[in-house]
């Protein structure tokens, strides 16, 4: 299948259209339209190719764990038209993202070699390995660039700086650590550890609070495999993970770590398939259903049609 780089759809009475890292977004009316492509981001840059089933996979999960946590915090949302597509309610993004560590890993992990013991003004203990667990998980927010890097930065300089109030910061924060807690049992129960991950929170027309985009996905968490976790760790052994890190690392070892100047790597087919196959073992273990590939064929054809079918309905 040819991966859905970018999208380019003229729907009717359609307002605006966001292109993020990875989704598309249609603003319709009072509803958002979400494409899931099948792009794919490290280090804040997009990547010369895209994942074949990537955005399939992305889309699904996330609306998997947004299914299984609206008792926690209400989302946005209301319907998937196509495997590629999520249809929600139009909210007002926190210019922040919720961003939790239960171990020390990736960011964390490297900030950490470099000496540096206070990561977005939260102190961690002297004396971790890389891939330890932290005694609680970590809140370590970051800004929310609309291009270019997302930034650390500390609950007292949110306040200060009055990205979020007080009162919705608090919400935000127990809201945050809820989600993980959750997220944490579900990977418990499929045998996976849910490492880290960040969460993005809107306001309704209503003034309430309301979670927004995806949740849980090897985009936007770290999952280890529990079976052999501690004697990895005994032994100093990198841990056998499902997320982007080791897109990350590939890019490293190729001499991307998206800075001024680095030429981004263009990652050849048998990387690419690989990348596509670990992303379809992570949707059917942390979900524990088979991936069903949708049709394959004109894919920017079948989504606008099925896009176009759900406006109609």
């Amino acid at each position: 299948m040819e991966a859905l780089v970018k999208t380019d759809f003229k729907f009717p009475n359609q307002s605006a259209v966001y292109k993020g890292k990875v989704r598309d977004v249609y603003s319709i009316g009072d509803v958002l339209v979400m494409v899931a492509s099948d792009r794919i981001s490290a280090f804040d840059v997009v990547l010369p190719r895209g994942i074949p089933y990537k955005g399939q996979v992305l889309n699904q999960i996330a609306q998997h764990f947004l299914n299984a946590t609206k008792d926690i915090v209400p989302n946005w949302l209301m319907a998937s038209p196509d495997p590629m597509v999520s249809v929600g309610k139009r909210c007002e993004p926190f210019k922040v993202e919720m961003v939790i560590r239960g171990y020390l890993s990736g960011h964390a992990a490297r900030q950490y070699k470099e000496g540096i013991r206070v990561l977005c003004g939260v102190t961690m203990p002297e004396g971790l390995k890389e891939n330890d667990k932290f005694p609680e998980p970590i809140i370590t927010p970051t800004t929310k660039a609309s291009e270019g890097h997302d930034e650390d930065i500390s609950r007292e300089e949110i306040l200060k700086q009055g990205i979020v109030s007080e009162q919705d910061y608090v919400q935000l924060e127990a809201y945050t650590r809820a989600l993980f807690n959750r997220g944490s049992e579900m990977a418990a129960d499929k045998n996976l550890i849910l490492v880290d991950t960040k969460y993005e929170f809107g306001k309704d027309t209503d003034g309430k609070i309301i979670l927004i985009d995806e949740i849980h996905t090897p985009d936007s968490s770290r999952y280890f495999y529990a079976e052999g976790y501690v004697d990895r760790q005994a032994k100093g052994e990198a841990q056998k993970q499902l997320s982007k890190e080791f897109v990350r690392q590939w890019l490293i070892s190729n001499g991307f770590q998206g800075k001024d100047g680095q030429k981004v790597p263009v990652m050849p087919d048998d990387f690419v398939k690989m990348t596509s196959d670990r992303y379809i073992e992570l949707f059917e273990n942390i979900t524990g259903n088979k991936f069903i590939k949708a049709a394959e064929g004109n894919v920017e054809q079948r989504i606008e049609g099925n896009i176009l079918k759900y406006l109609k309905g």
